[in-house]
C-alpha cells in the first residue's frame, strides 16, 4: 500500500484529492496539511467527508511529511510550491504540483506572468502531466507539473485537430466559462453568492496567467510558434468548465470525417468521450467526474471547425488529473480510484 500525503489541504482542490484518494485501492492517505484548520478533523472542514476519513489537519514541515509518505501532492498556491517542492525532490519523494510554479519551460514566460521563481533549476525535472498527450514521460517521472483547469480543455479539444495540421492556427480563438470553484477557497467579494448568481461575465481578458500554458502546448503540438485569443466567463455555478474553440479549416472536412479523426485520436484514452454527431458536451454530464467530453461540429459557411470541450475543473482539471498521473507514475490501473460516475442530475 503507497502511503500519500497531501501538503495544503483545505481548500476545494484539497478536499477533492482528500475524496478521491480515500476510495483509492492502492493508496493509503496518511497526512494532510492546512496552517489554517491545524488540530481540526477533516470531516469537521468537510462533513462530505464524514466517515470516509479520520485524518486531523496538521502544520508539518517538508521533512516530517516526507518520513510519512511516499508520494506527495502539493495543493498550495502559485508561488508557494516552489518554495517546497526541492525539499521533497531532495528526500527522493514523487511529487505532483497541482499549481503552475512548473508548468511554463521557459523561465523567462513564467516570470513575465508569474513573478520571480525562487528554485528554477528544478523547472527541468518537471513533466507537464496531461497524461494523454504525456504518458510515456509520466511513468518514468518522479516529479510532475500538475496542468491548470483551462489549459486541459483547451489542449484537449485541439490536440487532434494540430496532429493533423487540420487548421489554420493564427484563426484559433477559445472561449472558456468556469464555475465559481475555479477561484478557491478563499472569501473574495467577487464569489460571493449575490455577486454570481444571475450573471454571466468574461474575466481577465487576454491577460489570464493560464494563456502562456496554453500557448507553450499548443505551439507543441503544432511544431510551431503562435499566439491564442483566450477568453475566460464566470459562469454562476460551483463547478465545471465549457471550453469553445474556434479554427479556420485549412482544407473542407465533413464533420463525419472529423468525428473519426478524434474518436480514433482518443481511441484508448478512458477519461475522454466523444459526443455523437449533432450532441454537444454539457458541465452538468461530467460533474465530479475525471472525464472529458469533446463535441464537434463543421460550419461550411465559414469554413470554421468548432470545438467544444467540457471538464469538471476540480477533478479532470486539478484533483483527478493529479490522480491519474500518480497512478502511471506508481504502476496502478491509470483509472484506481477515479472510475467515479458523473453526478446527475
Amino acid at each position: 500500500m503507497m502511503k500519500a500525503a497531501i501538503f495544503g489541504a483545505s481548500g476545494y482542490t484539497g478536499q477533492e484529492l482528500t475524496r478521491i484518494l480515500s476510495g483509492h485501492p492502492g493508496v493509503k492517505l496518511v497526512a494532510v496539511t492546512s496552517r489554517r484548520f491545524t488540530g481540526q478533523k477533516v470531516a469537521d472542514v468537510f462533513p462530505s467527508l464524514q466517515g470516509l476519513n479520520t485524518l486531523q489537519y496538521q502544520d508539518a514541515a517538508p521533512a516530517q511529511i516526507s518520513q510519512e509518505s511516499d508520494v506527495v501532492f502539493l495543493a498550495l498556491p502559485h508561488g508557494v510550491s516552489m518554495n517546497i517542492v526541492p525539499e521533497f525532490i531532495k528526500a527522493g519523494k514523487k511529487v505532483i504540483d497541482l499549481s503552475a510554479d512548473y508548468r511554463l519551460r521557459d523561465i523567462k514566460t513564467y516570470e513575465t506572468w508569474y513573478g520571480k521563481h525562487a528554485s528554477a533549476k528544478f523547472i527541468k525535472n518537471a513533466v507537464y502531466g496531461l497524461p494523454e498527450l504525456y504518458r510515456p514521460k509520466i511513468r518514468k517521472a518522479d516529479f510532475i507539473a500538475n496542468p491548470g483547469c483551462y489549459p486541459t480543455s483547451i489542449i484537449l479539444g485541439l490536440a487532434p485537430a494540430l496532429k493533423k495540421k487540420m487548421v489554420d492556427v493564427s484563426t484559433i480563438i477559445a472561449d472558456s466559462a468556469s464555475g465559481v470553484s475555479g477561484a478557491g477557497r478563499e472569501p473574495l467579494t467577487g464569489s460571493l453568492f449575490c455577486e454570481v448568481d444571475g450573471g454571466f461575465k468574461a474575466y481577465k481578458v487576454g491577460k489570464h496567467r493560464h494563456l502562456p500554458e496554453i500557448e507553450q502546448e499548443l505551439n507543441v503540438l503544432a511544431g510551431k510558434k503562435f499566439a491564442v485569443s483566450f477568453t475566460p466567463h464566470l459562469l454562476p455555478v460551483k463547478r465545471g468548465i465549457l471550453s469553445t474553440i474556434y479554427a479556420k479549416l485549412k482544407k473542407d472536412i465533413s464533420l463525419a470525417d472529423l468525428h473519426a479523426l478524434y474518436s480514433a485520436f482518443y481511441a484508448n484514452e478512458k477519461f475522454i468521450r466523444i459526443c455523437p454527431e449533432g450532441v454537444y458536451p454539457n458541465i452538468s454530464s461530467v460533474t465530479g467526474s475525471n472525464y472529458c467530453d469533446i463535441g464537434l461540429a463543421v460550419d461550411p459557411r465559414t469554413k470554421r471547425v468548432i470545438i467544444m470541450a467540457a471538464i469538471d475543473n476540480l477533478v479532470k482539471g486539478a484533483a483527478g488529473q493529479a490522480v491519474q498521473n500518480m497512478n502511471i507514475m506508481c504502476g496502478f490501473r491509470e483509472d484506481a480510484g477515479l472510475k467515479i460516475a458523473p453526478l446527475y442530475p
